[in-house]
């Protein structure tokens, strides 16, 4: 499988591993159809579209839904750093907080920027026996709706142990 996702152009590989993760380990993830925006070395961002999957009865993002695009762009990028440098590590998250401030009416983008701490914090965790956690700011916004006006801001607090 790894071959055939190494000869993807690599945004359509980093959205085809996120969606093969999620049938395999996590159907909701597969379900809501995310897409990789971006994966940098400072920025993840991830977008989860409104859909007949992902909206609740006042035609706006669900509260699960948005907890899952937080989830994944605060996790994707550990993951793939630790992927990346041919370790295994147990990865959760020990709380989550978050604070709605508008509706999400449309599709939603989930932004993290703290890529440089994140990398910090895998080396930590590799070079330990000890579970470590991040905290980690995540913001979502409608940019086609609300423009650059955050609709959320969540907090999670990432949980890395070498396995």
């Amino acid at each position: 499988m790894k071959k055939i996702l190494d000869k993807l152009p690599e945004g359509l590989r980093n959205t085809a591993f996120v969606r093969l993760f999620g049938l395999t380990k996590v159907p909701m993830i597969f379900w809501l159809r995310p897409t990789v925006l971006e994966l940098s070395d400072e920025v993840t961002a991830i977008k989860i579209p409104l859909s007949r999957r992902s909206k609740n009865h006042l035609n706006s993002m669900y509260f699960g839904a948005l907890a899952c695009g937080a989830d994944l762009a605060g996790g994707f990028a550990a993951m793939k750093k630790t992927m990346d440098k041919g370790k295994r590590v147990s990865l959760a998250f020990k709380d989550f907080h978050a604070e709605f401030l508008k509706r999400a009416e449309g599709d939603t983008v989930f932004t993290c920027t703290q890529g440089k701490e994140i990398d910090a914090f895998v080396e930590k965790v590799l070079a330990s026996d000890e579970r470590h956690n991040l905290p980690l700011d995540i913001t979502a916004t409608c940019p086609d709706v609300t423009g650059d006006e955050p609709v959320a801001k969540f907090t999670i607090t990432l949980s890395l142990k070498r396995k």
